[in-house]
């Protein structure tokens, strides 16, 4: 979940605080987020500033984003009937993004030894979905709901930093260009067997 509000479809999906209770401080709800991503309830998904190995020393502790544990939870957390869901409801296009992106984090999640962040410039004009530590390799991990696969902040990082390849998932099949992967939403859980294998 994004910002701990419903919907979690606004522009921006770093957690505030100050949005869980005006006026709210860090310090006042740290130890509620801990105790919830230490019981698993959910998954906090820290920003990074640079792409270098260990992409954790890169880690900036106070921005991050709050995903729930499940795309299912945080469907009825935003009170979103089925229908909408069977019938791509036009209304249904913004929070359509925070639901797959809630999808990609989770089954990243189920990846043992992958450390997960999101990327962001200083701007803000700049947010990559993911970036992925795999040990050996930092991937940007790019997340699309429809098959409109157009991304500036997945070509401005490449631009930046130039990794080896770069991960794009949506509902197109897989396919691979130069240094891009696109890999389909179902087999994002494939994501570190596809990379070992290229």
């Amino acid at each position: 979940m994004e910002q701990y509000s419903v919907p979690a479809a606004k522009k921006n999906k770093k957690f505030i605080y100050g949005l869980v209770r005006e006026g709210a401080r860090a310090k006042e709800y740290e130890t509620a987020i801990m105790w919830l991503s230490d019981c698993g309830l959910v998954h906090k998904v820290s920003r990074v500033k640079s792409a270098g190995i260990p992409l954790k020393a890169y880690e900036d502790l106070k921005a991050f984003k709050l995903f729930v544990v499940d795309v299912g939870l945080l469907g009825c957390m935003a009170g979103l009937h089925e229908h909408t869901l069977l019938d791509g409801n036009k209304l249904f296009l913004e929070f359509k993004g925070a639901l797959t992106e809630q999808y990609i984090c989770q089954q990243l999640k189920t990846i043992d030894d992958l450390g997960i962040y999101y990327y962001t410039n200083d701007r803000g004009s700049c947010e990559v979905d993911f970036i992925i530590d795999t040990g050996e390799q930092i991937v940007p991990v790019e997340v699309k709901s429809e098959i409109n696969l157009k991304s500036k902040s997945l070509k401005s990082y490449r631009e930046k930093f130039s990794p080896d390849f770069s991960v794009r998932s949506s509902m197109k099949d897989f396919k691979k260009d130069e240094r891009l992967i696109n890999l389909p939403l179902y087999a994002i859980e494939q994501i570190t067997d596809v990379i070992a294998n290229i």
